[in-house]
């Protein structure tokens, strides 16, 4: 995932009395991408009313004094088709879906190639959800609670204390992180990447640092949409599943 510092650890809850260090800590988060420049793009698959709402909550300042966060909401059942042509390094995702929706896991696996910061909000089972920086979790397999406000609380609060992160500048000063793990042989760190164009022993792809060529035999043939690990300027493997 992209690196936040400290912050951006996957902080999960399982009990609601718990859910308060999770939330603020993906706000604070969400605060610096913001106060950054950044976007918050907002998805619901399955739910599109909540993207909708959540994308409202963040543009409209309905406290005097506050400022208007940009935030859209992006509609369609793929979301990675929707989003990969709009999001930008340092921007966020927030997606408000089920545990078990294949297509906002395969936002998620995406992230780090593209750069940006993810929350996932949703219910039921977590089985995919270590694959965003901050999740927000109603453990209850009971379908009401689309509907019945705990989900729609998890988001109503993460835009309060991103608005309380604003009211206190210096928090809004990214922590200073350890330098990331790389290989002490070549000093290159695997990082992952999406394949825009695949050649024959070549590809542009997609990363965190913006678009690069790398070598592709290895791993070769590709196709565009494939995740792969980049080492040392090479495809290494392709991330599957």
């Amino acid at each position: 995932m992209a690196s936040e510092g400290p912050e951006s650890q996957r902080l999960e809850s399982r009990d609601p009395a718990d859910i308060g260090e999770p939330l603020a800590l993906a706000a604070m988060a969400l605060a610096r991408r913001l106060a950054a420049g950044a976007t918050l793009w907002c998805v619901a698959p399955e739910w599109p009313e909540h993207a909708r709402h959540v994308a409202v909550e963040f543009v409209h300042p309905v406290i005097v004094g506050k400022r208007a966060l940009p935030a859209v909401s992006v509609q369609g059942p793929d979301a990675v088709a929707a989003l990969r042509p709009l999001v930008r390094v340092g921007d966020a995702v927030l997606a408000v879906s089920p545990g078990h929706s294949t297509t906002t896991l395969a936002l998620m696996r995406r992230a780090e190639a593209w750069g940006v910061m993810t929350i996932w909000i949703g219910h039921g089972d977590r089985a995919a959800t270590a694959a965003a920086d901050h999740v927000l979790w109603v453990d209850d397999d009971d379908q009401r609670c689309v509907h019945d406000g705990r989900l729609v609380l998890r988001y109503h609060v993460l835009w309060e204390l991103t608005h309380v992160c604003f009211e206190h500048p210096g928090l809004l000063i990214p922590s200073s992180c350890e330098p990331d793990e790389v290989c002490i042989t070549c000093s290159d760190e695997g990082r992952l990447g999406e394949i825009i164009v695949a050649g024959t022993r070549t590809a542009s792809v997609r990363t965190a640092r913006g678009v690069e060529t790398i070598d592709t035999m290895i791993v070769d043939p590709l196709a565009p949409g494939d995740l792969v690990l980049i080492h040392a300027g090479s495809a290494i493997s392709v991330v599957d599943g």
